[in-house]
């Protein structure tokens, strides 16, 4: 049983990081991020293995298929794709929590054959989580049950994306009217499908309105540890300037409900003193 919690990126200039080492210190900070750099490239191995060195055993990396797989081929013979990135993150090893399948909007029911047929061929060694956008999986019971049928055969987990807290009302800055324009007007989901629920959670640029919002969150993550389950949760804000902190915030209110989960690490001293 483990509680992850991170951010959608490792670095941010607002952050108290250093010149060097980012990702490093990110590590210091959470035990879990969205790898969403992957989504516009396949990485070397050597870049891979550079992510490994800089992160403890147990800090986890939701790693996203690049947008050629997903968004360009929706899925179709992808097969040499899906096997050359499979083989770049290999460096990761258990860090890597899962294979992120993000899905374009256009994306809908009436194409869930193309992901049930990836997800059988897609090789059993990884855990696989897949985001969806289009309006009818959520709006639709028929087809939220296909897509979870679809998902359960394959044991893959559904990843939601509550914007609720966002669009709560309307913005107030132009980080705030961005994410307006970017981010998918979806009802919430609290239905875990497997062992390890991931949930992609984004306030506003109040921290008190973002801390309040996620109460709901906080239940539902303290329910599934109860289960046995080992959730993550990746916490945004429009311009993701207390993010850091505020991953930090939420696992300690789970932690204060639940006092066996193992503590984040200390963060690092994000510039080192020297001798001169």
């Amino acid at each position: 049983m483990q509680l992850y919690v991170g951010c959608a990126q490792w670095t941010h200039a607002a952050w108290p990081q250093p010149s060097r080492d980012k990702l490093r210190s990110y590590a210091s900070w959470c035990n879990a991020v969205e790898s969403n750099t992957t989504f516009y490239a396949t990485p070397s191995a050597s870049t891979v293995a550079s992510w490994a060195a800089q992160t403890p055993p147990d800090f986890r990396f939701v790693v996203k298929l690049p947008q050629v797989i997903t968004h360009e081929r929706r899925l179709n013979n992808v097969d040499a794709e899906l096997r050359a990135f499979l083989a770049a993150i290999e460096p990761l090893g258990p860090r890597n929590h899962a294979v992120w399948i993000q899905l374009p909007a256009a994306f809908a029911p009436t194409d869930l054959g193309a992901l049930a047929a990836f997800l059988h061929q897609a090789p059993r060694e990884h855990r696989y989580a897949v985001e969806v956008r289009h309006r009818d999986f959520f709006d639709d019971p028929r087809a939220a049950g296909n897509l979870e049928r679809v998902l359960a055969r394959a044991n893959a987990e559904w990843i939601p994306f509550d914007t609720g807290t966002l669009f709560a009302r309307r913005p107030t800055s132009l980080a705030e009217r961005d994410a307006w324009m970017k981010k998918p007007r979806v009802a919430r989901r609290t239905r875990a499908l497997t062992g390890h629920p991931i949930v992609r959670y984004i306030g506003r640029d109040s921290v008190d309105e973002t801390v309040a919002g996620w109460t709901y969150l906080v239940e539902l993550v303290i329910n599934w540890l109860s289960e046995g389950r080992s959730p993550t949760i990746f916490l945004h804000t429009p311009d993701n300037v207390e993010a850091l902190n505020l991953a930090r915030r939420f696992h300690a209110t789970v932690t204060a409900a639940v006092p066996t989960l193992a503590s984040l690490p200390d963060p690092l001293d994000p510039e080192p003193p020297t001798l001169f």
